[in-house]
């Protein structure tokens, strides 16, 4: 006889995901004293492909979290080099009244383990290796997922108020319930990997801004090196597909010219990366929609909560997530989903602006010549550059009107004036 059903699982929010967006979801209803299920489809710790480097925003959600205390044995760094036209400045992270002055660079398989781990010590149940295959819908409403267990098979049932959609860029649950890309918008491809290095505890993250073959040819994109402080470094080169030929770039071939014509006190030989190369190609802007349905709502990359500007996205999933979290646990006090709905909204007043000029700059610097001329031009100027960095990071200060918040704000009111691309 065929063995019964599980019974199914019950709780008041549904996390599909454990990565960054999904495991701060989760900590903070937790924290709420909200029951909360995480399902997760790798088991940790596991890789994850990404730069590593973690923004002041980020470490600012980490703190809050009460975890940066856990990453004294990461590499802290104190800002960004950027190389460029046989130009190299070392820019410091600017003094704000909100964010910290430093980031570090931590690999993903550490990171999300400790996020979600805390997760748990605050009472979310946590099911590693467990894959949300379908959702759940009764009367079209979302009322959880059929989820499988990739060990034995087991397909059961997790019945739940809420369900956050939280599983990356790809999401394939939020395919499933309707949400897509707004193909006008920007998305970036990127490739690393790791190599060994004697700087592996440099105090700069390094940017790339004008990359080239061992030919000296021109390559689209721009190229990090990562100081991971573990005897390696992170090293990667991303595009946005703004540039117009980004479809037939072969991102292997970048990433292996970069390797061979990085700085040489890096200390790179090409040929022994410590692992393959992996890559994939990542939503931003907000250009995910729907993000919300009257019982789900996607967060962080699931939801294209990606920065234009640098192709940061920790920061973005962990405050998403604290977002969403803040208005379930109000949605679960009143009885009610009105809450929820706000978050849309709330979106658009923290990010919409911000990334709609982000957009506007991607156009810019998808197009070869006018990126080369910007560069050339900015790396004329230490004070050029250091706003150029608040501004790519999302750090502009509102007690102060300096030469980067003017910037943008002229910017802004050109962007004002630009009406929206149709959804």
């Amino acid at each position: 006889m065929a063995s019964p059903a599980p019974a199914p699982e019950r709780t008041d929010v549904l996390v599909i995901g454990g990565g960054p967006a999904g495991s701060a979801t989760a900590h903070w209803l937790a924290r709420a004293g909200r029951d909360v299920v995480v399902v997760e489809k790798k088991t940790f710790p596991r890789e994850k492909t990404c730069g590593d480097g973690l923004t002041p925003r980020a470490v600012k959600q980490l703190d809050d979290m009460g975890l940066t205390s856990q990453l004294d044995h990461t590499h802290r760094y104190d800002g960004l080099r950027a190389v460029a036209h046989g130009i190299t400045l070392e820019l410091k992270w600017p003094e704000h009244p909100v964010y910290p002055s430093h980031g570090f660079v931590v690999r993903r398989r550490e990171l999300d383990a400790l996020v979600a781990d805390r997760a748990v010590e605050l009472g979310a149940v946590l099911h590693t290796g467990t894959e949300a295959v379908r959702p759940i819908q009764r009367d079209g409403i979302v009322t959880g997922a059929v989820v499988k267990e990739k060990g034995s098979g087991t397909e059961r049932e997790v019945h739940a108020r809420y369900v956050v959609v939280a599983d990356g860029a790809n999401s394939r649950f939020g395919r499933a319930l309707g949400t897509a890309r707004n193909r006008t918008y920007p998305m970036g491809i990127a490739i690393r990997t790791y190599y060994e290095s004697p700087l592996h505890d440099e105090p700069w993250i390094e940017s790339a801004l004008d990359v080239r073959d061992r030919e000296g040819r021109a390559m689209p994109g721009y190229g990090w090196i990562f100081p991971v402080g573990d005897g390696t470094i992170n090293v990667g080169i991303g595009l946005l597909s703004t540039f117009k030929g980004y479809r037939d770039v072969n991102t292997t071939h970048l990433m292996t010219e970069f390797a061979a014509t990085a700085p040489a006190y890096w200390g790179i030989d090409p040929d022994a990366p410590t692992c393959a190369p992996t890559g994939g190609r990542i939503p931003m802007a907000q250009s995910i929609s729907p993000k919300i349905g009257p019982t789900w709502v996607a967060v962080g990359d699931a939801a294209g909560s990606v920065n234009p500007f640098n192709g940061e996205g920790i920061d973005y999933a962990y405050e998403t997530g604290r977002m969403v979290a803040e208005l379930l646990d109000e949605s679960l006090a009143t009885g009610n989903g009105m809450a929820l709905q706000r978050y849309p909204a709330l979106i658009a007043d923290e990010y919409g602006l911000y990334f709609r000029v982000a957009r506007l700059f991607s156009v810019l610097i998808g197009n070869p010549v006018v990126m080369r001329e910007l560069t050339r031009v900015g790396m004329q100027s230490r004070s050029l550059m250091e706003w150029v960095l608040r501004i790519m990071a999302n750090l502009l200060r509102d007690d102060e009107l300096g030469p980067a918040e003017a910037a943008y704000r002229a910017a802004a009111a050109l962007v004002r004036l630009v009406p929206e691309p149709a959804a």
